[in-house]
């Protein structure tokens, strides 16, 4: 039988304001065309389907348009778990619907699908349908067709404590056991599904977690409590399991320390410039009834690319990449190196040569050679505002802007006409 894993699609989600819709609809068209030529019998997607609770209508549409064609009409099985950034019960809203087509949708820790034979109401077997013959809270069992033998799949979405029922009292001093109890807990609940497994099956498990020692980007949005109080030990994963496919961390990666093959297969797409130059991939794995699992990794060309230019000869040199077609379909965050404030007029040129600037930012000469800076002491404190204005947007406050920051400030000095008010 064989599965592709991918997760964190994070539908909706744009880059300061750019919208990343184009990217993921490309993105979704190359995820069909692997599974069509990588001849899968199961798509996993562990978690993070949308970047928010509440997704525009653009994102469901593509969701919903993704499963239709990845389940081919019920002929090839498609689960999906919850992550952190997705509503449990908005997600499953569809599942009536969707277990028509072999598409089983998991929204909270200890849910599972009904078992079925097929999408109809009659139950009776359809050949060349996905089946569901068995299932319970957090696994079920697969049949697709032209398998000789079927899947048990621990399905675990995102197992928040909230979600979980599992509320540690707790205080800065007892993190390390917060983390040890909600660890263990974890084993035990995996080691509780764990039973389901059987010699004469493929064995598998899902979830969307953050495992210790995987390697974090600035794009994952944090799912555990301070100190990692939400962190799972390599060694609490499912030792039965043939693989673990795993959700949250961005970057692609095997887990280190883990007893049993086990990954994240990491958003399509750069969401953040922590992951320029990274390769996004999905994960590819083949496996049959107690015979290790045969992994692959298969990159996307999905997506533009996230670069930083650093422009150490200044302008000139930016409009000579943008002549030259630099990264030509890259979202571009721009350093560059002035003697003196670039004024509005000139940064507003550099956005209509290029709409592929996220961040402009301006490296003046006492930030680059290391010389001492002027002193600020006894700087009075709209001069103060002013340099820190100019230091992150490249240009002067206005006379208006000062004044508004004046204002702003003493009314905080003296609120509800406290002390200095008249």
């Amino acid at each position: 039988m064989r599965f592709l894993h991918t997760s964190d699609w994070h539908l909706g989600r744009t880059l300061e304001g750019r919208s990343r819709q184009e990217e993921q609809e490309e993105f979704l068209r190359e995820l069909c065309r692997l599974v069509r030529d990588e001849r899968i019998d199961v798509v996993l997607v562990a978690g993070d389907v949308f970047d928010a609770f509440n997704p525009p209508a653009s994102a469901e549409q593509l969701f919903y348009d993704a499963l239709d064609e990845l389940a081919a009409g019920g002929k090839r099985a498609v689960v999906v778990i919850a992550g952190n950034h997705d509503s449990p019960e908005r997600l499953v809203a569809a599942s009536p619907l969707a277990r028509r087509h072999g598409i089983i949708l998991l929204g909270l820790p200890r849910e599972g699908p009904a078992p079925f034979l097929m999408a109809d109401s009659l139950r009776t077997a359809t050949p060349g349908r996905v089946a569901v013959p068995a299932g319970g809270p957090s696994w079920l069992e697969l049949a697709v067709p032209g398998c000789g033998h079927t899947a048990v799949l621990l399905a675990l979405p995102y197992p928040s404590e909230a979600r979980l029922r599992e509320l540690f009292q707790r205080t800065i001093e007892d993190e390390a056991a917060v983390q040890q109890a909600y660890s263990a807990r974890m084993g035990r609940l995996f080691d509780q599904l764990a039973v389901n497994f059987r010699p004469e099956t493929v064995n598998l498990a899902m979830s969307h977690l953050f495992v210790q020692g995987g390697l974090q980007t600035d794009s994952e949005r944090p799912i555990f409590s301070l100190g990692g109080a939400n962190t799972v030990l390599p060694g609490d994963l499912p030792l039965g399991a043939q693989y673990v496919a795993l959700g949250h961390l961005h970057r692609p990666q095997a887990v280190a320390g883990a007893a049993v093959p086990c990954r994240y297969a990491g958003s399509p797409l750069a969401y953040s410039f922590s992951e320029a130059g990274q390769a996004k991939s999905v994960t590819v794995v083949e496996l049959q009834p107690g015979r290790p699992a045969d992994i692959k990794e298969v990159h996307l060309s999905c997506g533009r690319p996230l670069v930083e230019w650093e422009a150490r000869e200044g302008l000139d040199q930016v409009y000579r990449w943008l002549e030259e077609g630099r990264d030509g379909r890259a979202w571009i965050n721009l350093k560059i190196w002035v003697d003196a404030p670039l004024p509005l007029e000139e940064v507003q040129r550099l956005r209509r040569a290029c709409g592929r600037f996220i961040d402009i930012r301006p490296v003046y000469p006492e930030r680059r050679d290391g010389a001492a800076r002027e002193s600020r002491a006894g700087l009075p404190v709209d001069e103060l505002f002013a340099r820190f204005y100019e230091h992150r947007l490249g240009v002067r406050p206005g006379e208006q802007m000062v004044a508004l920051f004046l204002e702003i400030l003493n009314d905080g000095e003296n609120p509800e006409g406290g002390a200095g008010a008249p």
